[in-house]
């Protein structure tokens, strides 16, 4: 089975025998599969009435098990955006009524970022779909090649993540 990278890689063969093209039949599947899964991403989202950006940071604030709360400054280490931007997020979903500010009870002059009711219906719903279309992308695969793929991956990926811990 042939795809539209074999036959870029092919012609670029062709036309640069003196270079190693091999990492594009890695790096262009990849590049492409991170389309169609930015696709999905939206298509979940929007069916939701979320931006990907909101996905993110009502999603950090589900995982962090109830009361669905962290300080603005655990946002930050989980969406790896600055401090301006994550406070006119936080604005932006309080006026959608998805999270709520509350008074850190440890430190007078901090706030608390809480998911509110509607907020934790919404990421749920839309993570829910979020994974039927992660399954539809990956239905191709058996179970135990997934799982390989997962591991490639992971080697791949941990070098960025140590970098940016």
């Amino acid at each position: 089975m042939k795809d539209e990278v074999d036959r870029l890689v092919a012609a670029w063969r062709r036309e640069r025998p003196d270079l190693d093209v091999s990492p594009l039949e890695v790096l262009s599947r990849v590049t492409r599969l991170a389309r169609h899964l930015d696709l999905a991403r939206r298509t979940a989202f929007a069916e939701h009435d979320l931006e990907a950006w909101e996905f993110d940071v009502l999603a950090a604030l589900r995982r962090a098990g109830d009361p669905y709360q962290l300080s603005p400054g655990q946002l930050l280490t989980q969406t790896l955006v600055t401090s301006g931007t994550m406070t006119n997020r936080i604005d932006r979903l309080q006026a959608k009524g998805l999270v709520q500010r509350l008074p850190d009870p440890a430190d007078r002059r901090g706030v608390q970022v809480r998911l509110t009711a509607e907020g934790k219906e919404r990421v749920d719903a839309a993570l829910a779909d979020l994974l039927s279309h992660e399954r539809q992308i990956l239905a191709s695969l058996r179970e135990d090649e997934r799982a390989t793929l997962a591991d490639l991956l992971r080697r791949l990926v941990a070098p960025f993540d140590e970098n940016t811990a």
